[in-house]
């Protein structure tokens, strides 16, 4: 006996239309999970920024990631795909558990937390734009699916992924760059 079949990895698995559904509901609500704690973070991010070149340009980002979590919401109703709160919630669990994490400073906001929390917007965005790209793939035989509306998303989360990716970049340098001396 090889280890695959020992292993059980070789069993089938339910298919067809039912088990297709059951997937893509999974795969949804996962998405949703992260969509949740992605517009949590970058509404929170945007409101510590305020004011500055950094909050000027993440507060649209922030307000589209927000408008990205309502039109995956439209499309799982599409779908007929129901939300599962409790993944919803766990997440937005985890989002605030996550700002308990020590960041080198009590007080005040730390450079390494605005970059951190840049880099966990930036892995976000980058599974929004897969969900995207999925779902346009999904709509070539999917007629609930609009294909123009996910290129639309699809290119906004590009634009999103390379803001972020610059202000990271630049947030990098700031928060770790070795002391003059």
């Amino acid at each position: 006996m090889n280890a695959l079949a020992y292993s059980g990895a070789d069993r089938r698995r339910p298919t067809g239309r039912g088990a297709e559904l059951r997937l893509l509901g999974i795969y949804l609500n996962d998405h949703l999970a992260g969509a949740t704690a992605g517009t949590d973070r970058a509404a929170r991010l945007a409101r510590t920024a305020r004011g500055s070149a950094l909050g000027r340009a993440i507060e649209p980002v922030a307000a589209e990631i927000a408008e990205d979590r309502t039109a995956l919401l439209d499309i799982m109703r599409d779908l007929g795909v129901p939300v599962r709160r409790y993944k919803v919630s766990a997440a937005w669990a985890a989002e605030k558990l996550g700002r308990l994490k020590p960041n080198g400073h009590l007080v005040r906001p730390s450079p390494l937390g605005t970059l951190l929390d840049l880099e966990a917007l930036r892995l976000g965005i980058e599974g929004k734009t897969a969900c995207w790209q999925t779902l346009g793939r999904l709509g070539a035989a999917d007629e609930r699916l609009d294909l123009a509306r996910l290129a639309t998303l699809l290119e906004r989360a590009r634009r999103q992924q390379e803001t972020i990716e610059e202000w990271r970049v630049r947030q990098a340098g700031r928060a770790l760059a070795a002391p003059v001396g």
